[in-house]
């Protein structure tokens, strides 16, 4: 996993809950933190500061991803806002993903391995988002979602249809976009 995603995470803990608070994960995880934005780094580490968070919270590692991907959305707008100012909504935000967004990322961050979308609508005018990774993290993919929203000044109710956790071969998020 590329560091970027590690300085997302450290930001967005220090910023809520304090510097020592970061350490604290570090240290209980048995981690160095030194990641550098361009670095990879072991997709386990990233897994050990969830489960440590959610142990120390007492919520689950799902809940801890969807909390780092809602607050790590204002520090990607921040951090590349042309990912985000050609866009008048979270719909139109989302549908590029795998062709402008994902791309972009890779020149970017070399290397970096990025989950697969691919996009429909449902009979009620819902998005659809199919979302594939080996590494499994369609909570962390709910959390953004949301942050966009957010962003956006609009909510995203969210319903996951099916789940790689329960076996499925992809997540099927259902998304309600509303203002």
């Amino acid at each position: 996993m590329k560091g970027i995603v590690f300085n997302l995470l450290e930001q967005a803990v220090s910023t809520e809950f304090g510097e020592e608070t970061w350490d604290k994960l570090l240290d209980e995880a048995n981690l160095s933190g030194a990641y550098t934005s361009l670095g990879s780094y072991a997709d386990g580490e990233i897994f050990a500061l969830v489960d440590i968070a959610s142990k120390t919270l007492n919520l689950p590692p799902s809940d801890v991803l969807r909390w780092f991907g809602r607050r790590a959305m204002p520090l990607l707008v921040a951090r590349h806002p042309g990912f985000f100012s050609d866009h008048a909504d979270t719909r139109a935000f989302l549908l590029t993903l795998n062709d402008i967004i994902h791309p972009e990322v890779h020149k970017l961050y070399p290397g970096a391995i990025t989950p697969v979308f691919d996009f429909g609508v449902s009979d009620d005018g819902d998005l659809v988002i199919n979302y594939s990774s080996p590494r499994k993290l369609c909570a962390l993919a709910e959390g953004f979602i949301t942050g966009a929203a957010e962003h956006f000044h609009e909510q995203a109710d969210i319903k996951q249809q099916q789940c790689m956790h329960e076996g499925a071969s992809k997540c099927v998020l259902n998304v309600r976009l509303h203002k």
